[in-house]
């Protein structure tokens, strides 16, 4: 079981999507899009009902986790359903006892797994995202997301509960950034960024990405010198760490959020002082063959901070790094 949630995880291969689940594989084939017979309907709707019972629940979750990608209305009809979102949250609320004191097992972390994958899939989806937020659903991941434990019934957990956020965030809707700066998501993601797997910074990067690209979530995190200054040390170890555990996708997450944060004047300013030495000279050159985006992005964070700032006019004369 171990080993599958590993191969799982390498198959993760867009950030903000969680892995598929580890009895992904094998499942029914039914093409992305494609109609579903009335036979197929009423076998997803089978088991959705069957998610209600304790009994039928765990072979349940499986089945409809195969499902997730492949049934179009899968989020609608798992929202609408009578008892069905009550009983995803009993599966994660049923977890908690084992992570504090941490003891989850590996078949534990497969099958609250395979309720997130499903939670992720209303997240996902235009007609239940707002529903989704609007009931403060994500808050109920945070546990998972606090824990510390490397193992990798953890770290699958983890994973997949960042896969939710991050498919929130992949929606670009200013209501989701709203609600997740209300939230404790930015510490908790730059604390995963700081210790977490490489697949697990690469989501937690991406997801802190996506906060930074909205006018909102810039200004927030550049409001103060404690948030500023906490989200650039973050980034300034990842950038010691890649020099010696390179990824080229988790390199490009970290130089658009440094690109970003140099858009905000007084973070600019700020970053002339504090950015890494490593992002000034080649190190990372030799990794950035097949990466012309994050090329592009590395000359234009370096232009930004050649340019003369403009003084902020709230705070005129007042650097972020000395307030």
């Amino acid at each position: 079981m171990i080993s599958e949630m590993n191969s799982n995880q390498q198959r993760m291969m867009n950030p903000g999507q969680a892995p598929p689940t580890s009895s992904s594989a094998g499942g029914p084939s039914i093409m992305a899009g494609a109609s579903m017979s009335q036979a197929e309907r009423e076998k997803v709707y089978q088991w959705i009902s069957e998610l209600t019972s304790p009994e039928t629940r765990e072979n349940a979750l499986q089945e409809l986790s195969k499902k997730r990608e492949v049934v179009p209305e899968l989020a609608p009809m798992l929202w609408h359903s009578f008892g069905t979102i009550a009983a995803l949250l009993q599966e994660i609320v049923n977890m908690y006892p084992a992570i504090n004191p941490p003891h989850l097992t590996a078949h534990q972390s497969n099958r609250v797994c395979n309720a997130l994958a499903l939670l992720q899939c209303v997240a996902s989806h235009q007609e239940t995202r707002s529903a989704f937020l609007a009931a403060n659903l994500p808050l109920f991941l945070y546990p998972f997301l606090h824990t510390y434990t490397k193992t990798r019934p953890f770290e699958y957990l983890r994973l997949t509960s960042l896969g939710v956020i991050g498919a929130l965030v992949k929606s670009d809707e200013q209501e989701v950034i709203d609600f997740l700066l209300t939230t404790e998501i930015i510490p908790l993601c730059l604390r995963i960024m700081e210790y977490g797997s490489e697949l697990s910074k690469t989501v937690a990067t991406f997801i802190l990405q996506k906060i930074l690209l909205d006018e909102t979530g810039l200004s927030y995190i550049c409001q103060t010198y404690e948030r500023f200054s906490h989200v650039a040390m973050i980034l300034g170890k990842m950038v010691l760490h890649l020099t010696r555990e390179p990824s080229a996708r988790l390199l490009k997450h970290v130089v658009r959020c440094y690109l970003r944060l140099s858009d905000n004047p007084r973070a600019r300013e700020a970053l002339r002082q504090c950015l890494p030495d490593q992002l000034k000279d080649i190190s990372f050159v030799n990794h950035l063959t097949d990466e012309n985006s994050t090329k592009r992005w590395f000359a234009q964070l370096q232009q930004n901070l050649e340019t003369p700032g403009v003084p902020d006019p709230r705070n005129p004369g007042m650097p972020l790094h000395q307030q």
